[in-house]
Order: structure tokens, then sequence, then C-alpha cells
């Protein structure tokens, strides 16, 4: 589960600490959530991070 996440993260061409910092955590705490599997609340930040940094650069 957690691979789709980094899957998705390459995908859209960001960097973790992009998402870390989208989501009000540092990148050390990002890495350390992918120690684990996510909570379903972890997840859907970082899926909310990705989606939101992907259309703020369609409007560039």
């Amino acid at each position: 589960m957690n691979d789709e996440i980094k899957r998705e993260i390459r995908k859209a061409r960001l960097m973790q600490y992009e998402i870390a910092a989208k989501i009000g955590v540092s990148e050390y705490t990002l890495c350390r959530w992918f120690r684990r599997e996510l909570t379903p609340e972890q997840r859907d930040k970082i899926l909310a991070a990705i989606a939101e940094l992907k259309a703020g650069e369609a409007c560039v």
C-alpha cells in the first residue's frame, strides 16, 4: 500500500519534502510514516497534498 503512494509521488514528479511541507510535518516524519503501513488519515492527507500540488503546477 505504501508503495502505491510512493509511485503516485514519483508519477507526479514531486519530492517527499514537498509533500511533507504541504501537510505540515517534517520530511523526517513523513519518511518515518512510510516505515509502517499508513493509517487511513495519513494516506488521505498525502493523497490530498499530491492532488493539490499537481493542481498548483497546472496553474503555472
